[in-house]
């Protein structure tokens, strides 16, 4: 951390309903079993797993957005369990990823469009636009070429001046990675 940056906690408000069962999951300790309801979650704003305990007389459902914000506000969950990795996903929730992420990355396009506005270098050799799959230097180039003209007004605009195939899906996958793989730079994910 550099010593001019101020470490901010970053709290979802609103997460997606990632798979909702019913009748708990098996742990991974010894084949543990845990018997209360249980949801699996992803964070609408810095896409963190969590977990939680919905209250009793709700039903949810897959791609359903709730919130997990304080507690008093809370109405369909009693309590977030905490944060969890990849591999701790039901084969569900791990199906319903890419279909939430892509739904936040299209109902949020500012907010990501404004990466290919602002994105700048992370080392001498290395653009954080290289780290979005299928940008390497050459895309890169392009980008920062493009922009310096004028900034993007929207993916379709990003899409037709610099010729990059369909940018929503390369931040997509991106995000992907960055939720399933262990990442040195993190572009849209809360560190963990």
């Amino acid at each position: 951390m550099r010593f001019d940056e101020i470490r901010i906690k970053k709290f979802e408000t609103h997460a997606y309903v990632l798979d909702y069962l019913p009748r708990g999951k098996i742990g991974t300790q010894r084949g543990s079993f845990r018997a209360e309801s249980l949801i699996q979650l992803l964070g609408k704003s810095y896409f963190t797993l969590l977990e939680a305990i919905p209250r009793t007389g709700f039903t949810l459902s897959p791609l359903e957005i709730i919130y997990v914000g304080k507690e008093k506000f809370r109405t369909k969950i009693n309590h977030i369990i905490g944060r969890i990795e990849y591999d701790d996903l039901t084969s569900v929730a791990r199906s319903e990823l890419p279909i939430v992420v892509e739904e936040i990355v299209m109902k949020d396009q500012k907010r990501f469009l404004n990466f290919f506005n602002i994105a700048r270098a992370l080392t001498p050799r290395m653009h954080s636009l290289e780290l979005i799959p299928g940008i390497g230097k050459k895309y890169t180039r392009t980008i920062l070429d493009t922009r310096e003209k004028r900034l993007f007004s929207s993916f379709q605009d990003v899409r037709k001046r610099t010729e990059i195939p369909d940018p929503t899906k390369l931040i997509v996958k991106r995000i992907l990675e960055e939720l399933s793989q262990f990442s040195k730079y993190r572009l849209f994910v809360r560190p963990p």
